[in-house]
């Protein structure tokens, strides 16, 4: 791993000077005039926390420094939608064709044959040290449910989110076809099981003609439950596929207080201009949160073999933004038949998010969609930001300017977690061998 421009003072109280901060991460301080939403600062970190942020030149004389030099410094991320159940099964079950239906029966085949508790852990596990090594400080995965394997996933997630509790804080939904709904022994066992472990109900809304039947008896056990939402929504780009605003009227219809996201909504881009606008309003007035995941929907939709793809398979997320409502962007799989590649490292969901997106021009705000709009979103406003109180979770980069950050990967980064530098090893690929040997 490339050694970092900068070395933090072994001392509880110093000082970060000359740093560059994304404006838009920043709570109680307004710097000089910021250029594309960026603002020097000092940082006075004490104990682990951040004691004082004040323009650069404002750190008290007589502590320990560290000067960035221009350099970058952002609050760790949240990543808000990913898998890591399945992650890292790649090797063991590529997805030849590299389109939807693949990834699925391959997913479900690696599933039945090898998902016991061991296989689950360590690749998860695999997954969160990776995640931590990048800067990421919250995350929430979405766990296949389909049964038995809502029991075997669930009892593992609790044991990881209590073995990372001071590292990584996780969140977890229960992930299954929205079909099986009506089974009620089925779906009564699955609630049982999410509120028993403290996750969120979701699943995979399509076109069925009892669609709003079958959304009511989800909010109301939701609501019953006193659980949150977090669908999978028309990830396609078939036209004809649109239940996103039958899941905004669900929401309003049923009163629900609670949280509820939705992901992907790739088809809603593919509306003409009234459907996508009634859509979205409908969305804002039910105050839904929308997740876009870009690097996951560019690999899988619109492959056909032999043909350039036409599409992108990202949602409106600037026409969702602009109607107020909550956006970010994640990593979504890793290295398994649904995405072959990726690292959960949200430095480059950010990279790619921006080129994909067209998060730029300006880029005043597209610092959010890792960092405060996700956790937000996650119910978690002591996370993605950066604020006097907070811990001392910081992401430090040597790039100064968004042409420099966003031209490398930023392998030289330093990060920080309660004021202190963590070891950023990433674990090795040769450590899932023995469950890759089937």
């Amino acid at each position: 791993m490339p050694k970092s421009a900068f070395a933090l003072p072994d001392a509880p109280r110093f000082a970060l000077v000359n740093a560059t901060l994304p404006e838009v991460t920043v709570d109680g301080y307004v710097g000089p005039a910021a250029r594309e939403g960026l603002v020097a600062a000092d940082i006075v970190i004490a104990d682990g926390r951040i004691e004082a942020i004040g323009p650069a030149g404002s750190a008290p004389t007589g502590i320990p420094a560290t000067d960035l030099a221009g350099g970058m410094a952002w609050p760790c991320f949240a990543d808000m939608h990913t898998h890591l159940d399945k992650g890292h099964i790649w090797d063991r079950k590529p997805n030849p064709t590299g389109d939807f239906v693949g990834a699925l029966d391959a997913v479900r085949t690696d599933r039945e044959a090898h998902w016991s508790a061991a296989d689950v852990r360590a690749r998860m596990e695999f997954s969160l040290k990776t995640a931590y090594a990048h800067g990421t400080s919250l995350i929430r995965t979405h766990l296949d449910s389909l049964p038995p394997q809502h029991r075997i996933s669930f009892e593992v997630f609790s044991e990881l989110r209590d073995d990372w509790k001071d590292r990584i804080d996780l969140q977890a939904v229960a992930l299954f076809p929205l079909d099986m709904i009506t089974d009620e022994p089925f779906f009564k066992d699955l609630t049982e099981v999410v509120a028993g472990h403290g996750g969120l109900l979701g699943g995979v809304t399509q076109m069925w003609p009892d669609l709003d039947e079958r959304l009511d008896l989800l909010f109301r056990t939701a609501s019953d439950n006193g659980l949150d939402i977090d669908l999978h929504v028309d990830e396609t780009q078939d036209r004809e596929v649109l239940t996103l605003k039958a899941i905004a009227e669900a929401k309003l219809r049923n009163r629900f207080e609670g949280s509820v996201t939705v992901g992907h909504c790739c088809s809603l881009a593919r509306q003409d201009d009234d459907v996508a606008a009634a859509t979205i309003d409908k969305v804002a007035e039910a105050g839904v949160s929308v997740v876009s995941l870009p690097m996951c929907n560019m690999y899988l939709q619109d492959r056909v073999a032999g043909r350039t793809p036409r599409y992108r398979g990202v949602t409106l997320l600037h026409e969702l933004a602009a109607a107020g409502v909550a956006t970010a962007i994640s990593s979504d799989n890793t290295r398994d038949p649904f995405y072959a590649y990726g690292d959960l490292d949200p430095v480059e969901v950010f990279r790619e998010g921006v080129r994909i997106l067209h998060l730029d021009h300006p880029l005043d705000e597209a610092a959010r969609v890792v960092t405060r709009s996700p956790a937000d979103i996650l119910g978690r406003a002591d996370r993605g930001r950066i604020a006097v109180g907070l811990p001392a979770d910081l992401v430090l980069f040597s790039a100064r300017r968004w042409s420099e950050f966003l031209s490398r990967p930023q392998a030289d980064r330093i990060v920080m977690r309660n004021g202190m530098g963590i070891d950023r090893s990433l674990p090795d690929y040769r450590d899932l061998d023995p469950i890759m040997k089937v």
